[in-house]
């Protein structure tokens, strides 16, 4: 219960401070940290408005999306406190919930009839299959490493103690801040600020949503970006007592939308072919991450 009250909490402000980064970066005073969550409160008081050639698909996507992120947040725990929702191999059921709706966002904006939005949709399916096994091998390999498969009790058995588990988790860190970047759009893979369709991915798919729908994708990013930063957290948490968990967690997250706000402001984006490149090279970390639990474990011969 603990974990999605902070996760809560976090989103509240994660995309806030990354805007505020960027403006500070760029010489400017920029919004307020809660801006981004005023501007989801007034889509939330407006009503949506349908195209005439869209179906029940277009309409129940953006809740199926919203529901599948909130599910997804329940299965994160908190260091030693479980999650919601915890049980045997429940990472698979992380990943699957997303995927589905990650599923019906695609659809939705091909349910449209865009050519444009089908385009978006088309890297959207193609970068979140790309980055799937960097997030398997990764969970995975600390799953070798604990003997266990559920993110409980792979976070309360994991103990870095050593220079070699130091490197594994800073790793584990790098390849969980890139996965969040992709499945959100965000730079170096997409401009969130673009307003080119040859070049949109995220922001083409929802040209077509208004109102509360568009609220609750936004919202939807929100907990994502936060969800992703708990489970940076769960590595270096461990056992803490909440006096000094609590504080930890809320220091990483505010370090991972720094460090947001610092990419989008002085990493270019990527060319479109070069993306998937760099995706699948996140699977290249995952798999030295898992060259390296064997390593500590002794299993080479």
């Amino acid at each position: 219960m603990l974990s999605i009250i902070l996760i809560l909490f976090t989103s509240f402000f994660f995309t806030g401070i990354i805007l505020r980064t960027k403006s500070i970066t760029s010489g400017r005073k920029g919004p307020g940290i809660l801006q981004p969550v005023s501007d989801v409160k007034r889509l939330f008081r407006k009503g949506s408005v349908y195209s005439e050639t869209t179906s029940i698909i277009f309409r129940i996507a953006p809740v199926i999306g919203f529901s599948s992120v909130l599910m997804a947040c329940l299965v994160v725990p908190f260091g030693s406190y479980k999650g919601i929702v915890s049980f045997d191999g429940d990472f698979i059921f992380f990943a699957y919930i997303l995927a589905l709706g990650k599923f019906f966002s695609i659809i939705s904006a091909m349910d449209t009839g865009s050519s444009f939005e089908g385009m978006g949709a088309s890297r959207e399916a193609l970068y979140s299959m790309f980055a799937e096994p960097a997030f398997f091998i990764l969970i995975g390999s600390f799953a070798l490493l604990t003997g266990k498969t559920s993110f409980y009790e792979i976070f309360s058995s994991l103990h870095l103690g050593s220079s070699i588990t130091y490197m594994l988790g800073g790793m584990a860190a790098f390849v969980l801040i890139m996965i969040a970047m992709i499945e959100n759009s965000r730079m170096p893979v997409d401009d969130p600020k673009t307003h080119l369709e040859l070049t949109m991915i995220h922001e083409v798919m929802i040209l077509d949503n208004s109102g509360f729908d568009l609220g609750l994708i936004l919202t939807a990013g929100y907990l994502k970006f936060a969800m992703y930063g708990a489970i940076i957290a769960d590595f270096f948490i461990g056992g803490l007592s909440l006096v000094w968990a609590v504080p930890l967690f809320l220091f990483i997250q505010f370090l991972f939308a720094v460090m947001v706000g610092l990419i989008e402001s002085f990493m270019a984006r990527f060319r479109m072919n070069h993306n998937p490149q760099f995706i699948l090279a996140l699977s290249s970390v995952s798999f030295l991450i898992f060259l390296g639990v064997l390593l500590v474990l002794e299993k080479f011969v």
